[in-house]
Formats: C-alpha cells, structure tokens, sequence
C-alpha cells in the first residue's frame, strides 16, 4: 500500500507504523491504568488505590520517556492522578 518508489523510504514509512503503534501501545496502556485507579478508588480500598497510582505513575513515566507522551502531558496526567488519589471520598 506504500507509495514509495524508493526502498529507504518504503524501510522509513515500515518503521513510522511500527513506531506509531508502540506509541498508541503505550498510550493506551495508561488510560487503562488511570481507569484500574478509579475503580480502585471507588471500592475504597487503600492499598489497591496506593498500588494502582504507583503502577499508573510508572507507566506515565515510561510513556515519557519513549516519546509516546510530551512531557508535559505526563506531568499533567501524574498530577491529576495525586489530586485524585489525595481528594477525601465523595460522600
């Protein structure tokens, strides 16, 4: 499907696409863990909570690092996850 006449370009766009859906990958993974925080807030379980905000702060931090999230967004997403974490339950 690739348009590309010459090979280093057909090699480039192959290597775009594997690298865009690490990305996507990645991404992905970290709204699934900001999801397993929520739940874990809602049952109200304290060590569940604290483990899951440990394990999403690391995969946030991983994203960053390979370049799936700008590293303000992550900053951004690490700290909706304190404020959450902090706030006292909803009554």
């Amino acid at each position: 499907m690739t348009m590309a006449n010459i090979r280093s370009q057909e090699k480039r766009i192959q290597r775009s696409e594997r690298e865009r859906l690490e990305n996507r990958r990645r991404t992905s993974t970290v709204k699934t863990y900001f999801r397993r925080l929520e739940q874990a807030l809602e049952s109200g379980d304290q060590e569940a909570t604290e483990g899951e905000y440990r394990a999403l702060v690391s995969k946030i931090d991983k994203a960053a690092e390979h370049g799936a999230l700008h590293p303000n967004n992550a900053a951004r997403k690490k700290a909706r996850a304190a404020r959450l974490v902090r706030q006292p339950p909803a009554e």
